[in-house]
């Protein structure tokens, strides 16, 4: 009876062996594949629920396509959500929106007062608009992305103070033709974030950027190709000031309106910033692009220091990170 009972136990264990074999070699047996419709058409007609629903370390990368509507959610990609996508029908008709802002609830501050919120690592979003609808009450951020490795493209980001925050100290991002919008500091953080061909929207005389980079990263924030724009109350505006001393801004062949200040940058009030803070220009043009009257703590890179600011040299800087 003995044996019989351990040999059973022993069939036992090696069906649950195979199964489990089975489950994490082959990828077919999952979903990876997912819709989301307002007008329920889709797998779901909310977002969180398909993130909910995706399998966590996927064995192939996983795509959520989410057609035209308004979807009025607080989401969160966790962290061990990673290779994941998610596709919008149109950048104008599918939008991601919420209005959250700081002090809106006990516990509510700038960092968690997000709209969406994307820490899973090899991320990439095109044609969707993510949008803190709060108005100006103070910090309300639309995206916060700490992920590695994340990419947005033809996306729009739309809100006032904070709009992105870009976190996680050693985490690269890219974002390509897309449109960003804010009041203060609208684009933050202590991320690599290169802005590829994106238009750069100003609603307030204050500040573009405010980058908080690590003392050992080489860069911070780099504009490649951008327009800057302004509403038209727009008449005195900063390039950026350095939120934590180790700062870095560059914009590099950038299209300036006139509301750019003939100074360009700002110290945040703090002289001990301008010793270590990197600020700097190349080949900007347009009606603010004079680099004549620059802080003379800031930079205007030369060609040779010029040639350095490419997606692929700001990537590498890390590990490889080759784009398709």
């Amino acid at each position: 009876m003995k044996n019989s009972i351990t040999s059973f136990l022993l069939f036992c264990l090696i069906i649950t062996a195979h199964n489990v074999f089975a489950q994490t070699s082959n990828p077919d047996k999952y979903k990876y594949d997912f819709v989301v419709a307002k007008d329920g058409s889709g797998d779901y007609k909310y977002i969180q629920d398909a993130i909910d629903a995706m399998r966590v370390f996927p064995l192939k990368p996983i795509t959520l396509y989410i057609k035209n509507g308004v979807y009025i959610e607080k989401i969160e990609l966790p962290r061990f959500n990673v290779d994941v996508s998610f596709i919008g029908e149109d950048v104008d008709k599918t939008i991601i929106t919420f209005n959250d802002y700081a002090g809106r609830g006990k516990h509510i501050g700038t960092f968690n007062s997000y709209t969406a919120k994307i820490s899973g690592n090899r991320f990439k979003a095109e044609n969707i608009t993510f949008e803190n609808s709060a108005g100006t009450i103070g910090q309300a951020v639309a995206l916060h992305v700490d992920a590695d490795k994340a990419l947005f493209k033809n996306c729009k980001f739309i809100g006032n103070q904070d709009t992105i925050y870009h976190g996680g100290e050693y985490s690269r991002q890219l974002f390509e033709d897309c449109y960003i919008e804010g009041t203060t500091d609208f684009i933050f953080g202590p991320a690599t974030a290169v802005f590829k061909n994106c238009t750069i929207h100003c609603k307030s005389d204050s500040y573009i950027t405010a980058p908080n980079t690590p003392k050992d990263k080489a860069y911070g924030f780099v504009f490649l190709d951008c327009k800057i724009t302004t509403s038209k109350n727009v008449t005195k505006l900063y390039l950026g000031r350095p939120w934590r001393y180790y700062a870095k801004s560059v914009f590099v062949r950038c299209k300036l309106p006139e509301a750019i200040r003939p100074e360009g940058w700002h110290n945040w009030g703090n002289p001990e910033n301008e010793k270590t803070a990197f600020f700097a220009e190349y080949q900007c043009y347009g009606a603010g692009g004079n680099a004549k009257n620059r802080v003379s703590w800031s930079h205007q890179l030369d060609e040779k220091e010029a040639s350095n600011y490419t997606v692929k040299t700001i990537f590498n800087t890390c590990n490889p990170w080759e784009f398709e």
